[in-house]
């Protein structure tokens, strides 16, 4: 009996699990979490916190789970201060939360945050009420108005100790126990349906352009767990799809809902603009053009690094640098070297990004060699130089791939935060095990025999086992919809056991009817079923602007695992059993 049933089928089901399990890889003994984003520009990637670190703790609070990191969240979570500023122009009111929302110096704001309303050469008079007559006195009114608390964040890399108001900007998950990619709806994380705007029609050429631009723009931030992909829905409308785990929806909106033009100006005449047009060549990634060109420390105990890299202007925009630059005076610098009275502003989406200095022998000169430079900051040299580093390759990103190719609106977006998201995986979990169950107890009504019910219901598993191991191979992520497709896959497997099962059974009705016959007829219906559900998966690849992809590619890869290896195999053993019993 037991060779019998060791065929050249049942082998090829057996290899198949062992293969899966090891794409899948299970590892129940890995916990913790680990820091899967950290937002741009705050105090906590100025710390140097990066993304990959395992986080260990919170002011000292151990942290093991999504829930025990959501509580410390929630307790440093502090309510918006109203702040009242006025200035020489009158007065400004607004909510802050985290930061004073503007840079000063001698009381003049240098740069504003939008929800302030406040404008770059305010001059402020006082704040909340309270007269300031220099830096010194609006620094304390700041203080008062939002008072800093210690926060201390704990990893397997350093332990980080700094000032700051509210919960830390830093997005974590759960370490993964396997290889199976989890989605947003698991996970947690931001996805984003971005609908390119234009008058004229959108071709596939437009949104492979805009993907190019999206994703070079989106790596340099290093941010992990990325799929960017076009889009279409059943109306024939164009979409590009962002998912992005752990990570915010603001910062996705600030990232990827801005045309991302760059803009270099002289007072108010535009210099040149990112992109090909303007700047032919942007040295990246040679040390004799492009590199970190100065560290030091500073006051306050921090490290300043400076990089540098050259661009060429393409001859028209060098002829518009000559004709700005022709009028300008020539000045002493403090450190006593000639340059313009005017410096070059870069500009991304209309905020100023940096300023440089135009030395002297530039002076209505067509230059189309120039070199740009900007600051790197941190508490110590190795993460000013990281810092410095990351801000080189955006500016050098923007400048290369330059402007997105139209404008865009967010059709969509949607966040899930990880403790949501793990909450939706036990409960797929238990709709999983409660279909089982119920789908048992069916088979156990109908035929009355474990011995018929079990190898149903061991098929059914196995199944399972091998779809999410073609899904780690492949590296796909697995969704809610997903999920769904893999119980409407075990759906559609128990409907073809239960075909085989009838037809092989038939023998009591029909005796004249031959087992190769009886299995050839429920191979028919099978393969007949089969052929249906493909042809009707085929629509959902596009359906909702691709979002209900998972469902099709899940589904797909169950059902055809089971018609073309489980099946053959589950129809031998059921041959065999059966036989035995005549």
């Amino acid at each position: 009996m037991a060779r019998k049933l060791m065929s050249f089928r049942v082998w090829i089901v057996i290899i198949t699990i062992l293969l899966s399990m090891l794409a899948i890889n299970p590892n129940p003994w890995r916990h913790g979490l680990v820091v899967k984003s950290v937002e741009s520009g705050s105090l906590e990637a100025e710390q140097g916190i990066m993304a990959g670190e395992t986080l260990l703790a919170v002011n000292d609070q151990k942290v093991e789970t999504l829930n025990e990191f959501s509580d410390i969240m929630k307790s440093l979570k502090k309510d918006p201060v109203k702040v009242t500023v006025e200035t020489e122009e009158g007065m400004v009111s607004y909510d802050a939360e985290r930061s004073i929302g503007f840079k000063y110096e001698n009381l003049t704001v240098l740069d504003a945050d939008d929800f302030t309303n406040l404008k770059k050469g305010d001059v402020i008079r006082s704040i909340n009420g309270v007269k300031v007559g220099d830096d010194s006195e609006l620094k304390d009114a700041v203080k008062d108005i939002l008072p800093l608390e210690k926060i201390t964040i704990t990893t397997d890399k350093n332990n980080y100790i700094y000032l700051a108001r509210g919960s830390p900007k830093i997005n974590v998950a759960a370490k993964q126990t396997t290889n199976i990619q989890k989605g947003l709806d698991l996970q947690g994380g931001t996805r984003v349906l971005l609908k390119p705007v234009s008058d004229k029609e959108i071709t596939d050429k437009d949104i492979d352009d805009m993907i190019k631009v999206m994703s070079n723009r989106l790596n340099v931030y290093g941010l992990a767990d990325l799929q960017i992909r076009p889009a279409n829905d059943l109306a024939g409308d164009k979409f590009v799809l962002i998912e992005i785990a752990g990570v915010s929806a603001e910062e996705i909106r600030d990232l990827l809902a801005k045309q991302g033009k760059f803009e270099a100006k002289i007072g108010n005449e535009t210099v040149f603009t990112g992109g090909r047009e303007d700047i032919p060549f942007v040295c990246r990634d040679d040390g004799s053009c492009s590199g970190i060109r100065d560290c030091g420390p500073t006051e306050g105990n921090e490290w300043f690094c400076k990089f540098e890299f050259v661009i060429h202007l393409s001859p028209e925009a060098a002829k518009r640098h000559a004709a700005v630059t022709q009028d300008l005076d020539v000045t002493t610098s403090s450190d006593g070297r000639e340059i313009l009275s005017a410096m070059i502003d870069f500009y991304l989406d209309g905020k100023k990004v940096d300023s440089l200095q135009i030395g002297a022998d530039l002076k209505g000169k067509e230059a189309t060699a120039i070199a740009i430079s900007g600051p790197g900051v941190g508490p110590n040299k190795m993460v000013a130089i990281e810092g410095a580093v990351a801000s080189m390759d955006k500016l050098q990103t923007v400048l290369i791939t330059g402007s997105l190719p139209m404008s865009i609106e967010v059709a969509k977006m949607d966040t899930i935060s990880p403790v949501a998201g793990k909450s939706f995986i036990n409960g797929a979990v238990m709709a999983a095990l409660s279909s089982m169950f119920a789908v048992g107890l069916i088979m156990f009504l109908r035929y009355r025999r474990w011995k018929l019910v079990v190898p149903i219901m061991f098929v059914s598993v196995t199944e399972i086992i091998m779809t999410l191991g073609v899904a780690s191979a492949i590296g796909w992520n697995m969704d809610l919809a997903s999920i769904a497709g893999i119980i409407a896959a075990v759906g559609t497997g128990v409907n073809d056991q239960v075909i085989i099962t009838d037809e092989i059974m038939r023998k009591e009705k029909e005796a004249y009817v031959n087992w190769k016959k009886k299995i050839k007829g429920a191979f028919f219906i099978v393969f007949a079923a089969y052929a249906t559900v493909v042809a009707s998966l085929i629509p959902l690849w596009g359906a909702g602007a691709g979002l209900l992809r998972g469902f099709a590619v899940t589904t797909l890869i169950g059902i055809s695992i089971g018609v073309f290896i489980t099946r053959p195999a589950f129809a031998y053993f059921m041959e065999s059993l059966l036989k035995d019993e005549e």
